[in-house]
């Protein structure tokens, strides 16, 4: 079963823009548990300009499905994971002031560099890299001793509705080689109510699926306990 992950940052953007606890973070996530989310992704930047430091601490006492945090895997990043100790850490590689993620990491290039990092944070919890669909990217990320990787998947929503079958292809081919190789498998970015069906049934081996933009987004119509309904609709397997 592909679980959903359901990403917090956005409500977090809008709590911080009149300052405050509304809407509360803390109940959201709870609130996404109970709906049927089966984990909680946050990506604590370094401005700090959604999820806060303080806010990963505060969630580490409250989810009870599996907690995921991304991030660059600087000093700051790593002493969190070392510290929360979640279920899983997703290393992206963001230059500090990206305004999201808009590529994976170039694990031939980075190799030497991600090697030492995994090998560190596998002693704490399950390590996922931030790929792009290129075969050679995962074979390079399995190198880096990867548990799983999380396929981009920006250019697959872009192109879904010019034509859907070319778009899912590079996904479908990148992650079969993961799945080969002995490597999880996630994926994230810009999946929505209109691309996560099709996105599942070309790839029902998916392990999760990381979602946060668009549920927010959907949340405003939708309510958040039938938003999820929705997104978790998606993703039963055939």
């Amino acid at each position: 079963m592909t679980r959903l992950s359901v990403n917090i940052n956005k409500i977090a953007t809008l709590r911080n823009a009149r300052g405050g606890n509304n809407p509360d973070l803390l109940k959201v996530a709870i609130d996404c548990e109970r709906f049927g989310a089966e984990g909680i992704t946050v990506h604590p930047r370094p401005d700090e300009r959604h999820i806060t430091t303080q806010d990963v601490y505060d969630l580490k006492k409250i989810v009870t499905t599996e907690f995921n945090i991304e991030g660059y895997p600087d000093d700051r990043y790593i002493h969190i994971i070392e510290d929360i100790k979640p279920a899983q850490a997703t290393l992206v590689p963001d230059a500090p002031d990206q305004l999201t993620s808009n590529h994976g990491w170039d694990t031939i290039k980075y190799q030497k560099q991600l090697i030492e990092i995994v090998e560190h944070l596998k002693k704490i919890c399950r390590v996922s890299l931030f790929v792009d669909a290129r075969e050679d990217m995962v074979r390079a990320a399995k190198d880096c001793g990867a548990d799983r990787v999380e396929l981009y998947t920006q250019s697959y929503a872009e192109d879904y509705f010019k034509n859907r079958e070319k778009a899912i292809e590079p996904f479908v081919k990148a992650g079969k080689v993961a799945k080969e190789i002995g490597l999880g498998l996630n994926a994230g970015h810009d999946l929505s109510l209109d691309n996560l069906t099709y996105f599942h049934e070309q790839m029902p081996f998916v392990d999760e699926v990381s979602i946060g933009h668009a549920i927010v987004c959907d949340s405003l119509y939708y309510g958040l306990y039938s938003t999820v309904q929705l997104y978790k609709k998606c993703l039963v397997e055939l």
